[in-house]
């Protein structure tokens, strides 16, 4: 009967660890990808707001203030055709903050492959200020935890998770989070583990990332 009860026991904490581990990613999920979207959404608009003030009478800003204000209206059509007009005959950083939003209005109206093709094309595009390529990179990344493989987001953000670089503990979370949906736990306790050994990292990452840490211990699926 012992014998019994201890298999039955096992079987239930096993269930329990399972559940623990599909609990966190989809609580934590939306919570990370909504923090990273509103980080990166407030340096886009630092930019925008500081090439506009230092130009007030340029066309273009009239023009992108017009396109924004399309998009949050709502009407995310007549926004990105204002979007790819100012992309093709913008001046100064307009066109590639144009870019980025537009990518913001795809991703907001549920097109997320077109949301991270635009992001993509924002990275790789040499022209484009080093700040804002590794933006729309991060950006990418996070949309395709969700959508794509962990090698897919290792090569949008695998370069900015080296110390030093300011984006280093939202690009190791996204590696993380991509590697534990790969069912990858080795892989990613190793980036979860460098964001809690990080001290440089923001607390609210930090915290995060010692809550995956737990359960992926408490899974037994990582030495």
């Amino acid at each position: 009967m012992a014998n019994n009860d201890d298999s039955f026991i096992r079987e239930v904490n096993e269930e329990l660890r399972s559940d623990q581990m599909k609990y966190a990613w989809n609580r934590f999920r939306p919570l990370v990808i909504a923090v990273v979207v509103l980080i990166v959404g407030g340096a886009i608009a630092r930019e925008g707001y500081k090439y506009w003030d230092t130009h007030t009478s340029s066309q273009s800003g009239d023009r992108f203030l017009a396109a924004l204000k399309l998009a949050n209206e709502n009407k995310p059509d007549e926004a990105l055709a204002a979007f790819e007009a100012l992309e093709k005959d913008g001046t100064g950083a307009y066109p590639v903050l144009a870019k980025l939003r537009a990518g913001s209005v795809q991703q907001a109206r549920g097109d997320t492959t077109a949301a991270i093709a635009t992001f993509s094309a924002v990275g790789s595009d040499a022209k484009a200020p080093q700040a804002m390529r590794d933006l729309a990179k991060m950006r990418a990344a996070w949309l395709l935890i969700d959508t794509g493989t962990y090698d897919q987001v290792s090569a949008q953000v695998q370069a900015m998770a080296n110390p030093g670089n300011p984006l280093a503990a939202s690009a190791r979370e996204a590696l993380g989070l991509a590697a534990y949906k790969a069912g990858d736990m080795k892989k990613a306790k190793e980036w979860f583990q460098q964001i809690a050994n990080d001290a440089s990292t923001p607390r609210n990452i930090a915290n995060r990332a010692q809550i995956m840490l737990d359960n992926i211990a408490a899974s037994g699926k990582a030495p």
